[in-house]
Formats: structure tokens, sequence, C-alpha cells
């Protein structure tokens, strides 16, 4: 028998919140179709961002080659110490050897003397303590025993010099990494605006800095500038010679340069040695604060905390390595984006 009975009403509430829900569905979706889309930044916003992300990434570089070169000295201090170390524990062994050896040959003698209980101590310094008298060892047993003594002390100085070392290589080690990866991710996030422009874009930025480079280079070459001494004269011409060559940082030559990695192999050419960061590089010669005083060779230093250095070329110009996609190149020094704070005549 089929039912007669009324089909169940829909809950009140529950109606309003269903219309609800859908009213407003419907005007998202209204607002949606009406929105305008989301604008691309233009080129020249796109490449604002680049230079600032580009900028970051070389003051991270400049920490990350601060932070290798310590890792680099740190080694080599802890590898010395290390031979030394050895060298003095071949030492010890030899000095005991030879207190050994005096003992057992008085010992065949007849005579037992105190001095054989040194080698019944672990300590030579306890044993000296206990002593009644030094009467009761020979000279050449006083002697051999505060060598022992003496290269002792030396060892254990320089097994906790070791040991602290380690640490700040195990520290050093960690914030290289660090700034690596913050390097890393700067320069990711540069490529990643710079692929969101479009190929005829991309040539026009190209264009526009093939175009400031040449004109840099006519500028610097037909100047008349004083020429620096026979060293900055040297370094010049060898940064001169790796015109063209790649941009990549912490690299220090010869087929690849970052800012201060192309300074301090150009004056490597010429005999100098200088620090490899710009920070330490200020402090590589004479200061010179005019642009008019500058010489072909002298060291230049932009930005405030000095994270971008170059060679001075004349007439307003450096030749130096730029940054991640470019290449050595001349460029006026009023295009670097950071203020000139002074040169360094080395």
């Amino acid at each position: 028998m089929a039912s007669h009975r009324r089909p169940k009403q829909p809950n009140r509430a529950r109606v309003t919140v269903l219309t609800t829900a859908a009213a407003a569905a419907v005007v998202l979706s209204s607002q949606g179709a009406n929105a305008a889309p989301t604008e691309k930044p233009s080129k020249d916003e796109v490449k604002a961002k680049v230079d600032k992300l580009y900028e970051q990434a070389e003051q991270a570089t400049e920490k990350y080659n601060g932070a290798k070169e310590k890792q680099e000295k740190l080694q080599k201090e802890i590898s010395t110490i290390q031979d030394n170390v050895a060298r003095g524990q071949q030492e010890l062994n030899e000095l005991r050897d030879g207190l050994g050896s005096m003992a057992s040959a008085q010992y065949r003698s007849g005579g037992i003397d105190p001095s054989v209980q040194l080698f019944l101590s672990a300590d030579p310094d306890d044993y000296l303590d206990k002593a009644s008298t030094l009467d009761q060892l020979s000279t050449q047993q006083v002697d051999g025993l505060k060598k022992i003594q003496e290269k002792q002390r030396e060892l254990a100085q320089q097994r906790s010099e070791a040991t602290e070392k380690l640490k700040d290589l195990a520290s050093t080690r960690s914030e290289l990494g660090k700034k690596k990866k913050e390097v890393q991710g700067k320069l990711a996030s540069a490529q990643k605006l710079l692929n969101s422009l479009t190929a005829e874009q991309k040539a026009q930025l190209a264009e526009e800095e093939n175009r400031a480079t040449r004109a840099s280079a006519r500028d610097a070459l037909s100047a008349k500038v004083p020429a620096g001494s026979g060293r900055a004269a040297a370094a010049f011409a060898a940064a001169q010679s790796k015109l063209g060559t790649p941009y990549v940082y912490g690299a220090t030559g010869p087929s690849s340069f970052d800012c201060s990695g192309l300074t301090s192999w150009a004056y490597a050419q010429a005999g100098v040695g200088i620090p490899r960061t710009s920070e330490a590089q200020t402090g590589a010669g004479t200061r010179i604060y005019s642009v008019g005083d500058l010489k072909v060779g002298d060291l230049v230093f932009f930005f405030n905390d000095l994270h971008h250095v170059g060679l001075y070329a004349g007439n307003g110009q450096i030749i130096h390595a730029p940054r991640t996609g470019t290449v050595v190149r001349y460029e006026s020094m009023n295009t670097i984006g950071g203020p000139f704070m002074f040169g360094v005549r080395v």
C-alpha cells in the first residue's frame, strides 16, 4: 500500500543559509568576471627590482668571500699546528727514550738512583715536586727532565689552540654555507623576474646595457688622465686584458671574476698582493676622496658598506666586474647604482 505521508519540509534556517551562500557566489563570480587582470610590471620596474636584488647578492657575495678566505686561512693554520704537534710528540718520545736509557745503564751499574722513579710516574712535574733534592739526579738527567716538561707544556698549548681553531672553522663553514645560500636565493629571484619579461623586452634591456658599455669605453679610451705608478698601470693593463670575461660570484680569475676578485687578480699580475674582499682592500694604500685626484689604476669603492670595487679608468670611468649576467667592462661611475666613497692608491 502506497504511503500518503506528506513530504518533509526543508528546515527554514537551512534554506536561508543556502540561499545566502548562493547569492554570495553569484556576486563573487560577477566581481571576478568584471575585475581587470593584474598588470605585469613594466620592463623598467623589473629592471629596478632586478638591480636591487643584484646589489643585495653582491653584498652577500663579499661576506661569502670573507668567510671563504677565513676558512682557507684557518685550514692552513690548523694544518701547521697539527704538523708541529706531530713533530713535538716525536721529540718528546725521543727525550723520554734518552732518559730511559740513562736509567737502565745506572741500574745495570748497581746504583739504584731515585731518578728511576721518574719512569714510574706519568707526571714529571709531580716527580720533581716530590724529589727530596735535585742532588739525587745527575745534571744531565735534570736537563732532560726539564726538556720533557717544557715539551709537554708546549704540546698541551698547541693542542688547545688547534681545538679552538677547529671550533672557529666549523662556525666559519656554517656561515659560508648561509652566505652561499643567500647569494643563490637573490640570484634565483632576479632570474625569475627576468624570465617574466617578453623576448622583446629582454632584447631591449640587453641593448641598453651594451650601449652604455660602448659609451663608457669610448670615454675611458679618449681620456687624458695621469697614469698611476708602474704597479697601478700594470694592474690596470691586466684588468683591460680581461674585458668581456664573465662575472661569477666568488671567482678570482682568470676565466671569471667578481668585483674584488678582479681587482685582487689584477694587482697580483703586477706583483702586488692585496686582500681578497672589497672592504679589506680599502686598507691597501692611501685614500683619495676627490674624483679629480684619482689616477688610472687606483682602486675605487662604492656604496656605504663598501661592497663594490673597481679600477679607475679615467674621465669618470672604471673597469669592473659589475654583477651576475654581465662581463668585465668599462662603466661610468655615475651608473654604478651607489655613491662613490673614495679611492685607494696602492
